[in-house]
């Protein structure tokens, strides 16, 4: 199949954060952009997203917080009883 090249005009910071994130997906924007073309034209309309998973720094923080409690359970309290857990969470 033959090919042919196409101008897009976006914003340079735009550019280059998204040309980031795509290097992050393994994707190069020439890529990106077939994909994205491709899924259009089958599914006429734009059904998809691809997107990178971020989790903030509070998230981070729970996660490796139940990764240590995981790995040494006396580092935090844990319940037999939910009524006693809400009244503890409550308080």
């Amino acid at each position: 199949m033959a090919q042919t090249s196409i101008n897009i005009r976006m914003d340079e910071d735009l550019k280059r954060d998204f040309d980031n994130t795509c290097n992050d997906l393994g994707l190069s924007m020439t890529a990106a952009f077939t994909v994205f073309a491709k899924t259009v034209v089958r599914q006429q309309g734009i059904p998809f997203r691809v997107s990178k998973s971020t989790p903030n720094a509070e998230t981070i923080a729970a996660i490796e917080e139940v990764e240590a409690m995981i790995k040494n359970p006396t580092l935090g309290k844990s319940y037999t009883d939910i009524d006693e857990m809400m009244k503890e969470l409550l308080a």
